[in-house]
């Protein structure tokens, strides 16, 4: 018998290229449909094979085909949302379907003549793959349909384009259905999900009825803990010690469990399996105010429901979540995960952070917003963020026809400012002048004010204090008006030139390099699905606006005293 290895080189050396695979899928959302169960599709596929005289190729490949067939139990409506693209234009997405993904990957290298399957619903219920299947046909690909034939015409490609249609709408429509069903369901109060421990899910959603055995246990638990005496891994063991287990459930399919061969006969049974309770399962039934005789309405709220009854009165809820909001206590990570870009992106919606993970070798950032955020990017990749930021870079900076027309200006610009200047530090002659004669009159006459009751002992010193601040103010400000104009221009520009060099940096550098320098120009960063937005730190605010607010005649402040607020130091 032929290992794996040795059929795959069968494959890659060209053996089956005359030869066809069989494709068959079960949709999971029909599963009563007997049209559409694998063993129907096998028995059609390889009767219409057979008219055909299509050679099936005699192959078997563990987790992905017996004898040329290929079957599977998945959606072939739901898609996945990761998209990357490259910079040469390269398309890469996700395909949800294990076995469907090394189909294609087998016939777009041309191991096969083509596929022969029951319908074009069967094969695809997306745009995206849709999309594949086409591109691989115009490849010369042949691709057979039991139930239909399209012509290499126009008409032909119509009756392509209508039968992918209908079948995207009869899946939007399925589940614009259940969602409506169930949205109408849980307004009248019915319980559409599954009812949680203590309470037996019998498959009807209008009837909910206690578990003789967890409910009275659960009803202890609340008890026990009401009485302040119990804790929640003392309740724990004592529902431990009364034998008390979770319901019992299957396990989720491992991989290989959902490569396997796919059909109604031969699936792989799993054991259920229930296991004892412990603290965190405790917390979570004491929380739970299905346990009140309520359920999640259409709104997320929860209205009162007519499936089950309340297990415990509402009071007795009420105070155990009163005495377990009081024991919560903040968890501090010694050990944060070292992510670049932590903290610093934001939702431009409703400001909740982007949170780091990684996923396959990639690092990605993922945003849970508040219900009704109209951002519609809830993921995105480092490489995505670091682009983003580089562009921003770029702009942080005067161009060359800028700088033209600063040097232009400067000469002109700088002795209007200087003038100005000249006005000003008369006046704040004058200004100081006035409060000195104040402060010296304050001091000499100190006795006769307070003898004749203008002042008083605590309102003159208050007096001479204020005085002496707004001296101190404007000898402050004299100060910064000495600093001569040419030289903040000059200044400018250098820093200008400087974020200038950062970028070709920035581009080269590592992802704990870039966040470094991303950290010392941006405060933070706000991403919707068409914009990102940001807020620089201080000292690079003149960079934002460019030549705008610089030496602006019309700004109603000291353009020298702007200057020397907004601009960094080196």
């Amino acid at each position: 018998m032929k290992t794996d290895a040795d059929i795959l080189k069968a494959i890659q050396s060209g053996m089956y290229r005359d030869h066809y695979l069989v494709y068959n899928r079960k949709s999971t959302d029909e599963a009563d449909n007997q049209k559409n169960s694998i063993s129907y599709q096998r028995a059609e596929n390889v009767r219409f094979a057979t008219r055909e005289h299509l050679l099936i190729a005699p192959i078997t490949l563990k987790s992905f085909c017996t004898d040329g067939i290929v079957s599977e139990k998945h959606s072939g409506f739901t898609e996945g949302d990761d998209l990357y693209i490259s910079d040469a234009g390269m398309v890469q997405y996700h395909i949800n379907r294990p076995k469907f993904q090394q189909l294609l990957q087998h016939l777009s290298r041309g191991y096969f003549k083509g596929i022969i399957c029951l319908c074009w619903d069967r094969i695809s219920r997306n745009k995206g793959d849709d999309t594949i299947i086409r591109k691989l046909m115009r490849k010369g690909i042949d691709v057979r349909f039991v139930y239909a034939s399209y012509d290499n015409s126009s008409a032909g490609e119509l009756h392509m384009d209508i039968d992918g249609m209908f079948a995207q709408h009869h899946s939007r429509v399925t589940s614009e259905k259940v969602t409506i069903s169930t949205r109408n369901s849980r307004s009248k109060g019915k319980c559409t999900y599954r009812a949680p421990i203590g309470y037996l899910n019998v498959g009807n959603m209008d009837h909910k009825p206690f578990d003789p055995v967890r409910a009275p246990i659960i009803k202890e638990m609340f008890e026990k803990y009401v009485s302040g005496d119990w804790s929640l891994s003392d309740i724990a063991r004592f529902a431990n010690d009364q034998g008390f287990t979770t319901v019992p459930m299957r396990r989720r399919r491992s991989r290989d469990e959902m490569l396997a061969d796919e059909d109604e006969d031969g699936d792989i049974e799993i054991e259920k399996t229930s296991r004892p309770i412990n603290e965190n399962s405790v917390s979570r039934i004491l929380t739970n105010q299905f346990y009140t005789g309520k359920i999640i309405g259409p709104d997320g709220v929860y209205i009162e429901s007519t499936s089950h009854e309340p297990l415990v009165v509402e009071d007795t809820f009420n105070q155990v979540q009163s005495m377990l909001s009081k024991k919560k206590v903040s968890v501090h990570y010694t050990e944060k995960l070292d992510h670049p870009m932590r903290g610093m992106v934001r939702c431009a919606h409703c400001e909740r952070v982007y949170t780091p993970y990684v996923k396959k070798g990639i690092l990605y950032f993922n945003a849970r917003c508040v219900k009704g955020c109209e951002n519609t990017l809830k993921n995105c990749n480092f490489a995505f963020i670091a682009k983003k930021i580089s562009g921003l870079i770029e702009k942080l900076h005067f161009t060359d026809d800028e700088l033209a027309d600063l040097d232009a200006r400067a000469s002109t610009d700088i002795a209007l400012l200087d003038e100005r200047r000249f006005k000003e530090m008369e006046k704040m002659d004058r200004s100081k002048r006035r409060i000195r004669d104040d402060i010296s009159y304050l001091r000499t006459n100190r006795l006769p004010l307070l003898r004749s009751g203008a002042y008083t002992p605590d309102s003159i010193v208050i007096e001479e204090a204020r005085l002496e601040s707004e001296l101190a103010t404007l000898q402050e400000a004299e100060s910064a008006s000495d600093l001569a104009m040419a030289e903040l221009m000059k200044e400018i520009t250098i820093l200008s030139e400087l974020i200038k060099n950062v970028v070709p940096v920035y581009d080269f550098a590592k992802p704990h390099e870039k966040e470094r320098i991303a950290r010392v120009i941006f405060s933070e960063l706000y991403l919707t699905q068409n914009t990102f937005d940001y807020k620089v730190k201080k000292g690079f605010e003149p960079f934002t606006d460019h030549l705008s607010a610089i030496c602006d005649p019309a700004e109603n402040r000291t353009p020298i005293s702007w200057m020397r607020t907004k601009c960094p130091s080196r």
